[in-house]
């Protein structure tokens, strides 16, 4: 609407006061005023008439159903995803010359340095993928987190239960809460894909990123989950101090007596949820040790998606755990839902077409946060072998 000016609006009306006449002036003003006020009046209504405004409003409308449309709409969950995996996979190739139209389909990354964070499709596969490389997931309690941390409580002590006559007085219970902090920590990697492979609009692409990345990520954070620190990495089972031992009495000979002993030093409360961890060197040992009326300890699967088992119970099989040699712990056994894993389950991807633009590839960086505690130290027990 362009602006009007003053005389515009007021046109041919003119405010004339005369001299002298038999009229009173204060009547004649207010009829100026009058005819003025009609006059303003009618040139709004005529610039109303030629403002359309309701043509005006349908071409919104239908701007704004567009717009909908594009982003799959809150009505079309599965459309959106698509759009996002498809704006996705041009990232993966173009990084920050995707065009405009397709970034607006990404979800930016809280880091700063990071990109874009990867379709949640994609992050949920990745997970799945993960256990294939870090095992000890599929036993772990794992919990997927938004926040920076998140804190359960810890008990320390037992209630004190008891018999009592009526005008006995009762002892006061000593048990008590605390609480334990798991935090997710940062863990960084790259791969490089080549741009022949990215160039494939069948989704191949985007599976063969998911998998490189899980892979690299599940075998670091599996080494961490049986050995980390706890300092700027997930707390590992073997670290653990309050963890009970079990010792085995021979620097480097295993016998059954002493994996039922251990097994059943536990209370049955855990023991009947326990599962087996050693590396694949020391399962092959265990393989040929039988009980006293000849039957192996270890048993196959016999059904599709079971687990092999060790007197009855599961076992995990994590290459990170130490040989059959003096002052290892090469086994442990316990209840494996007081080991919790928590997952920031965004993966954050950066799309690099530049520093390997020569050799024809892609490097594609990646950042995910990843935590892990162990809750309850009594529900495990670790193998010791002796000195000598």
């Amino acid at each position: 609407m362009r602006h009007l000016k003053k005389a515009e609006l007021l046109g041919s009306t003119v405010l004339t006061l005369k001299d002298g006449g038999e009229d009173d002036p204060n009547d004649i003003v207010t009829k100026a005023i009058g005819d003025l006020t009609e006059t303003v009046n009618k040139r709004l209504e005529e610039i109303e008439k030629k403002t359309d405004t309701t043509r005006i409003e349908e071409r919104l409308d239908k701007i704004e159903a567009k717009s909908n449309r594009a982003k799959g709409g809150d009505d079309d969950p599965d459309e959106q995803a698509e759009i996002e995996r498809k704006a996705f996979a041009v990232y993966l190739r173009r990084g920050r010359e995707t065009p405009d139209e397709e970034v607006k389909a990404l979800t930016v990354s809280n880091d700063p340095q990071a990109g874009y964070l990867a379709p949640a499709e994609m992050s949920t596969e990745f997970v799945r993928d993960l256990v294939e490389f870090s095992p000890i997931r599929s036993v772990a309690s794992v919990r997927g987190i938004t926040g920076p941390s998140v804190k359960y409580p810890k008990r320390t002590g037992v209630t004190n239960a008891q018999w009592e006559g009526e005008t006995e007085e009762a002892e006061e219970s000593t048990v008590t809460f605390g609480q334990l902090e798991v935090a997710p920590h940062k863990l960084t990697t790259f791969v490089d894909i080549s741009n022949e492979l990215l160039s494939d609009s069948g989704g191949t692409a985007e599976a063969e990123v998911r998998m490189a990345l899980a892979e690299d990520f599940g075998q670091k954070e599996g080494v961490a989950f049986v050995n980390g620190t706890g300092a700027g990495q997930p707390e590992g089972l073997m670290t653990h101090t309050g963890i009970g031992e079990w010792l085995n009495g021979h620097a480097t000979n295993l016998s059954a007596d002493q994996l039922i002993k251990l097994m059943y030093d536990l209370p049955a409360a855990y023991r009947n949820n326990g599962t087996w961890m050693m590396n694949g060197t020391t399962l092959g040992i265990v393989r040929t040790l039988k009980d006293g009326d000849g039957r192996f300890l270890w048993q196959p699967s016999y059904q599709a998606g079971q687990p092999e088992t060790i007197l009855g119970r599961p076992v995990v099989e994590a290459v990170d755990m130490p040989d059959l040699e003096a002052n290892a712990f090469p086994i442990l056994y316990g209840d494996f839902s007081a080991y919790r894993i928590v997952d920031r389950l965004a993966i954050s991807i950066l799309s690099d077409p530049y520093t390997q633009a020569r050799k024809g590839v892609t490097r594609i960086h990646a950042t995910r946060r990843v935590g892990g505690r162990v809750l309850q130290a009594a529900r495990f027990r670790k193998l010791k072998m002796a000195t000598s």
